[in-house]
């Protein structure tokens, strides 16, 4: 395929615009976002983002898991469509670029290429997948695991949030349940543009971040149940502490992901503690235990290790251990053609850059089971997300979409 041209560039200033546009719907309470996914903000939003993409030409589809896909035409009607996107639904407490970014900036592309009256020979569809967060129904990148055939649809329509209310029954309540089967759609490529959601590309100075992998991830529910007891009047050497023997477990969990730097990562962020008294010594805690890698024998290793030490700690402090798989999946390896137009697309406009793995989830990461599949990141301050003062300079927004632009361009093919 031709590439573009490295004069070729989006509209930052109007791309910028529409992220604060959008952000105006579903305001948080810090000057983020709470647009979770399913509630009338996220009809409110997706209804913007519809008009947008037919004001610029785009005919949009709709799926059974409300997952949105605006397509501009391409000249080979033949020709599988070229996928970018990602998504509109927030956090609680969210910001206003994780997964904006990559939905408005692939629009931004779509009506970049209108400006320039550049044809490409495969279509491009800008996607909006629903329930990527997985707050309010668990778990995250849900339509797009659906979409891949990870989960089924009656599953995730049986999802229900805090107040008891179903997936299914909410997505048809708000308006966006389409007709089309999930999963039925094709992709010659899928690109997602996303903010890193971490520290490292600030703080390197780096423009743009290559997406070569995402992590794995495994998430273990430790419970240790020891005695609650009176916190003064219980000798020393008869307590027994289950938040004590928690807080040599969890040293364990730092040492053994250190042991495996720098790409691993392990904490507990769940911790349940009982009776929770402020004078009754724990008699037993419940927690998880996250382990991150982008190599599953590392994490199969770590959690071997973090199992034989809970279970030596509890039986030399008489105690009893109980470990439960809650939660994981293995790492991601993103396909080495679209990775590669991306790093050449950023060298191509002169961006510095370096290779990244993914600490997070991404739809991405599910749909690159079923087309090749690949991500470019930009930076955001401090590595802030999944909180209100998330925030990006415009500049790094332009950035993260040229690159984007050029990727997808070049894998649609310019029609000269």
């Amino acid at each position: 395929m031709a590439a573009p041209g490295e004069n070729l560039r989006i509209n930052g200033e109007r791309l910028w615009d529409s992220l604060m546009e959008m952000a105006k719907i579903g305001p948080g309470v810090a000057g983020g976002n709470n647009r979770q996914t399913l509630t009338d903000a996220d009809a409110e939003g997706r209804a913007l983002f519809q008009s947008w993409c037919e004001d610029a030409g785009c005919t949009m589809g709709l799926d059974t898991m409300g997952n949105m896909f605006a397509r501009r035409e391409g000249t080979d009607p033949d020709a599988l469509p070229v996928y970018v996107g990602s998504h509109l639904d927030t956090q609680p407490t969210g910001g206003k670029y994780d997964g904006v970014l990559g939905v408005l900036g692939g629009l931004e592309l779509i009506r970049s290429l209108n400006d320039l009256n550049i044809k490409t020979r495969h279509p491009i569809v800008v996607t909006n997948w629903t329930n990527e967060e997985g707050t309010r129904f668990a778990p995250a990148m849900l339509s797009s695991g659906v979409f891949a055939g990870v989960h089924t649809q009656d599953w995730a329509y049986g999802r229900k949030d805090a107040e008891g209310k179903s997936f299914g029954d909410e997505l048809t309540r708000i308006g966006w349940r389409g007709d089309e089967e999930v999963g039925a759609r094709k992709m010659h490529a899928f690109f997602e543009l996303h903010i890193e959601q971490g520290p490292i590309l600030e703080a390197e100075k780096k423009d743009i971040g290559i997406v070569t992998h995402g992590q794995g991830l495994d998430w273990t529910q430790v419970t240790i149940t020891g005695k609650d007891s009176h916190t003064g009047s219980t000798p020393m050497p008869m307590r027994r502490n289950a938040g004590l023997a928690m807080a040599r477990v969890l040293e364990k969990v730092e040492e053994i992901a250190l042991s495996h730097a720098p790409d691993a990562v392990g904490a507990a962020g769940h911790i349940d503690v009982y009776p929770n008294s402020r004078n009754v010594i724990p008699g037993k805690v419940v927690f998880t235990v996250d382990f991150r890698s982008p190599d599953k024998a590392v994490i199969e290793d770590m959690v071997t290790r973090m199992k034989a030490a809970a279970q030596d700690i509890c039986d030399k402090m008489e105690m009893q251990v109980e470990f439960e798989k809650v939660g994981g999946f293995d790492p991601v390896a993103f396909d080495e053609g679209c990775v590669t137009a991306i790093r050449d697309a950023a060298d191509r406009l002169g961006y510095s850059h370096r290779d990244i793995i993914s600490g997070a989830g991404h739809d991405a990461c599910w749909i690159n089971q079923v087309a090749p599949t690949a991500m470019v990141m930009c930076p955001c301050v401090d590595g802030l997300s999944h909180n209100e003062a998330e925030e990006i300079s415009p500049e790094w927004a332009a950035a993260g979409a040229n690159v984007l632009f050029h990727a997808v361009v070049e894998t649609a093919g310019i029609v000269e």
